[in-house]
């Protein structure tokens, strides 16, 4: 499917989806609570449906009464095929580590994207408490675990290749025999996804010590609960960064003491220029002249694609550094942020673990009631008429299947217009109603090959 943006002048008040993350995080703790659990306003997406399928395949049962998930797990048994894990990533590590509880051999896989991430530190790590594992690719899946045994106290693995993996041993922790110490070899990143991970556990009756570099969780029981699902701050950027560059645009459904670490959006919009106005649950961000912005997203690492859009259309040069783990997520976001910003014709230099973007020469905005008398002062057009701004020529955005790279180009479309998004359809992995929202808001645009 091909989406194809133009220029906008964009208004209106928007519910963002809820949190993925969280969503998922619950399911999983559902999934090892014995007794019934409730997930009230889950989200519903590409990526949670994944979730669900393969715990219903270990014997979690799912049943979906409106806003609310009824989810009954403790009872688990082990699987009669592969689990197929499609591109959700966080379903697939966070379920190695559920695997290792299973007796006998379980074997995860995904689709092409998902088999191309790295699974090996998880893996290594499993192994220091007692669980097999092996990757049919040097480092990534499909992977098997051979479960059943967790018998170790003792784990470490590096901290700054995913919060997932550090996320996934947390989850099992609990039913290791004598506790578990994990222990991270290198500092973390993405902090804000294990603090959910954290909170989720909490509110499932688990308590965790944390120290510096060290996570420690005595054995304990899972109780079940009935949790809400807050909305998604990554989701959110979007719809935010959109209101900063094409109009005025209000999102709700905004938890502003979140501790999701995408929040950290608010604080780069003000120090780009934009304003913001909050109002309880409420958010409206409305469209000034943008400034460049120098930014560390190494907790934040999803917002990247956000930020280099508004970068390119901002005033001067911008510097994000702490993107190298971008380089492994759905797709390589360093190298397609770059590609597809040169084909727009922004200036954009790439190292290891830097984007230097120099932004467009893009117009104002003009103020009503100053347009005919600026065209007048331009032209001597007495009559005040004032032509449009003529369309860009089209450039083509390779979306390379990343959810995350085909709406932040969305943003770039309603801002300078001419953008067409190949491979627009991969938003269902977690913003499924994505477009339909945009042209709720007044962005001008077109969705074909569907």
């Amino acid at each position: 499917m091909k989406a194809t943006v133009h220029r906008s002048e964009t208004k209106g008040k928007v519910s963002v989806p809820s949190s993925k993350s969280l969503t998922i995080r619950a399911l999983m703790c559902a999934a090892l609570s014995k007794g019934a659990s409730e997930i009230v306003y889950p989200l519903e997406s590409e990526d949670t449906s994944a979730a669900i399928r393969v715990l219903e395949q270990i014997g979690v049962n799912v049943k979906k009464e409106g806003d609310v998930w009824k989810v009954t797990g403790g009872t688990l048994r082990v699987p009669r095929e592969d689990l197929y894990c499609g591109e959700s990533a966080t379903t697939l590590r966070f379920m190695m580590a559920v695997c290792a509880l299973l007796p006998g051999k379980h074997r995860l896989t995904g689709g092409p994207s998902l088999s191309q991430r790295p699974v090996k530190s998880l893996v290594e790590a499993l192994k220091k408490l007692g669980i097999k594992g092996s990757m049919e690719g040097k480092t990534t899946p499909p992977v098997t675990i051979e479960g059943g045994t967790l018998e170790g106290e003792d784990t470490e693995l590096p901290g700054n290749i995913s919060s997932q993996f550090i996320s996934a041993l947390l989850l099992i922790a609990p039913f290791a025999p004598r506790g578990m110490n994990i222990r991270l070899t290198t500092p973390m990143t993405s902090r804000p996804y294990v603090l959910m991970t954290l909170w989720c556990l909490k509110q499932f009756g688990i308590n965790a010590h944390t120290s510096f570099d060290k996570f420690v969780v005595l054995r304990q029981r899972y109780q079940p609960t009935r949790l809400e699902v807050e909305g998604d701050w990554s989701s959110a950027s979007y719809l935010l960064a959109l209101g900063a560059v094409s109009g005025d645009i209000e999102v709700t459904n905004l938890n502003t003491a979140s501790l999701q670490g995408d929040r950290v959006v608010l604080d780069f919009l003000r120090s780009m220029g934009a304003a913001v106005r909050i109002n309880g649950d409420s958010i409206t961000v409305s469209r000034e002249e943008l400034k460049g912005i120098n930014a560390d997203l190494s907790d934040c690492i999803d917002l990247l694609p956000t930020m280099a859009v508004l970068a390119a259309v901002a005033n001067g040069k911008s510097e994000f550094t702490g993107i190298e783990r971008a380089r492994i997520k759905e797709s390589n976001r360093v190298v397609a942020v770059r590609e597809n910003l040169q084909k727009a014709g922004v200036e954009i230099s790439e190292s290891r673990d830097r984007l230097i973007i120099t932004g467009l020469k893009t117009p104002a905005p003009v103020e009503e009631g100053k347009m005919e008398e600026e065209e007048e002062e331009k032209t001597g057009d007495k009559e005040g008429k004032i032509e449009e701004e003529p369309e860009r020529e089209p450039v083509t955005i390779d979306s390379y299947g990343d959810h995350r790279i085909a709406m932040a180009f969305s943003i770039l479309g309603a801002a300078i217009g001419g953008i067409i998004i190949d491979g627009a359809e991969c938003v269902a992995k977690t913003f499924p109603t994505f477009w339909d929202t945009l042209k709720q808001v007044g962005v001008r645009m077109e969705t074909n090959g569907e």
